[in-house]
C-alpha cells in the first residue's frame, strides 16, 4: 500500500507538471527541455555513454528548433529544415523496430550511440515542441490530448493485462505485457478519443481516433525498445527520479517514440484540409 501511495504522488507531480506548464509556450517549452535533458542523462548511463557531446548536441537541436520554428525570425527554411529531421528520425526508428524483432541486441546500443542519442531521443522532445505549435499557433491541448491518449492506453493495457491477461506479447523483453492487455489499451485509447475531440476542440474524432491508434500501438512498440535498450544494460528500472516508477524515460519512452509520427499525422492532416 506505502509503495503506491508513492507511486501515486510521484505520478500525480508528473502530470501537474505538464498540464501546469500548458498555459504558455515559454513554460511548457522549458518543461520539456528539463525533461529532455533528464531523459537523456538516464539514458545516457543506460547505454554507458560517458561523453557530452549528447547535450551539446540536444541543446543545439532543441535550442534550434524553438529559436527558428516557434520564434518569429526571418529563417525562411523553416519546414524544409523540419521535414528533414523528421524524415532522419522516422528512419531510425523504423531501423529501432526492425531491430526490437530481428535482433537479439540492438546495435545503435554501442555501435552508434550518438545516433540513438540525437535521432531517437533528442528529436523526439524537438517534435514534443513542435506539436505544441501545430500550424504555426500555440496549441497546447493537441499536446495534452497525445500525453492522455499515452495515459489511458498505459493505465488499461495494466488493468486488463493484470485481470485478464493470458497470452504473453513479447516474453523475452517484457515478460509482463499481454497481447490482452494491448488490445485492452488500445480499446479504450479509442474510446477516450472521442471525448478528447469533443473537450479540446482541435482535430475532428476521426483525427483522434487515429491518433489514438498510432499512440496504442507505436507507444506500445516504444516501451519495448526501452526495456530491450533497459536488458541489454542489465537494469529494471532507467533511474530513479519519479519514486514508484522509476526513472523519467520510463515514464516518457513512448510518447518520445511516437511524436515523429504524431507530428507526421498532423503535417498529413494539415495538407489535406
Amino acid at each position: 500500500m506505502k509503495e503506491l501511495s508513492i507511486r501515486a504522488i510521484s505520478g500525480t507531480i508528473y502530470v501537474l507538471l505538464l498540464i501546469g506548464s500548458l498555459y504558455y509556450q515559454e513554460t511548457v517549452s522549458i518543461l520539456l527541455a528539463v525533461f529532455g535533458i533528464l531523459s537523456l542523462a538516464e539514458f545516457s548511463n543506460l547505454i554507458k555513454l560517458k561523453s557530452h557531446l549528447q547535450y551539446v548536441i540536444f541543446v543545439l537541436l532543441y535550442g534550434g528548433f524553438w529559436y527558428l520554428c516557434l520564434r518569429e525570425s526571418p529563417f525562411t527554411g523553416k519546414d524544409e529544415t523540419i521535414q528533414v529531421l523528421l524524415v532522419i528520425t522516422i528512419f531510425v526508428n523504423l531501423i529501432l523496430i526492425k531491430d526490437l524483432f530481428t535482433e537479439k541486441k540492438i546495435p545503435l546500443f554501442e555501435s552508434k550511440p550518438f545516433i540513438a542519442t540525437t535521432f531517437y531521443l533528442s528529436s523526439g522532445f524537438v517534435f514534443l515542441l513542435l506539436i505544441t505549435n501545430y500550424e504555426n499557433s500555440f496549441s497546447p491541448l493537441l499536446l495534452l490530448g497525445s500525453f492522455i491518449l499515452v495515459w489511458i492506453n498505459d493505465s488499461a493495457a495494466y488493468i486488463v493485462g493484470k485481470n485478464l491477461g493470458r497470452q504473453k506479447l513479447f516474453p523475452s523483453i517484457s515478460p509482463k505485457k499481454t497481447i490482452e492487455g494491448f488490445l485492452g489499451g488500445l480499446f479504450f485509447a479509442c474510446i477516450s478519443s472521442y471525448f478528447i475531440a469533443e473537450f479540446t476542440e482541435t482535430l475532428d474524432f476521426t483525427s483522434w481516433l487515429i491518433l489514438a491508434t498510432i499512440v496504442s500501438v507505436l507507444g506500445t512498440i516504444g516501451d519495448l525498445i526501452e526495456s530491450k535498450f533497459k536488458r541489454q544494460a542489465g537494469v529494471k528500472d532507467s533511474g530513479v527520479i519519479m519514486p514508484g516508477h522509476g526513472g523519467l524515460l520510463d515514464r516518457l519512452d513512448s510518447i518520445i517514440f511516437t511524436a515523429p509520427f504524431i507530428y507526421l499525422f498532423l503535417r498529413i492532416v494539415s495538407y489535406v484540409s
